[in-house]
């Protein structure tokens, strides 16, 4: 028999905002270099150092976000302030052993929420061309590519992508 992993109920997770400097965050700054290692060669780690951690916290117009299964970590991500009226979605992340749950889907719908609530009205973010799976998540969930969607990801580098954000809240945030 087969088993499917069933997406986690919202009483089952919980959104923290923390610091890059919270041991919570350890696996997502571990696996997220692990993976851009092994996508794009051994010096992928510096796209992780690129920008200062105080970029991520609200002092400076960002926030870093965890989902807390059980008190583990199993996904997150942050933004960082792009100019006066846009976040830079960065650092999309779900565990390694909770993929295809739904929760990287989570994380940017908390994501849009939190920029929202901050006064942001447009969400800029790029995604590797050698990350499909990135790919589908922003064009699933509304975001529009900047970028030619028929040509080789290969041949255009860094996929850019922006979504609007909505005066309307929404509270349909699915997993």
């Amino acid at each position: 028999m087969t088993s499917v992993a069933q997406p986690p109920s919202s009483a089952e997770l919980t959104v923290i905002q923390v610091p890059v400097s919270d041991p919570l965050v350890k696996p997502l700054l571990r696996e997220l270099g692990d993976e851009y290692s092994s996508r794009y060669g051994k010096d992928a780690h510096a796209e992780l150092a690129r920008y200062p951690d105080g970029e991520f916290t609200p002092a400076h117009g960002g926030v870093l976000l965890l989902l807390l299964e059980r008190g583990e970590p199993v996904a997150g991500g942050a933004f960082r302030r792009y100019d006066e009226t846009t976040a830079e979605l960065k650092r999309i992340w779900t565990h390694s052993a909770h993929r295809r749950r739904g929760l990287a889907r989570r994380v940017v719908a908390e994501l849009e929420r939190e920029a929202r609530a901050r006064g942001y009205r447009r969400i800029y973010l790029t995604t590797g061309p050698r990350q499909p799976e990135a790919r589908g998540l922003y064009l699933d969930t509304g975001y529009t590519p900047l970028f030619d969607t028929g040509a080789d990801p290969e041949t255009i580098g860094p996929l850019p992508f922006e979504k609007h954000l909505s005066t309307h809240v929404s509270t349909d945030i699915r997993t």
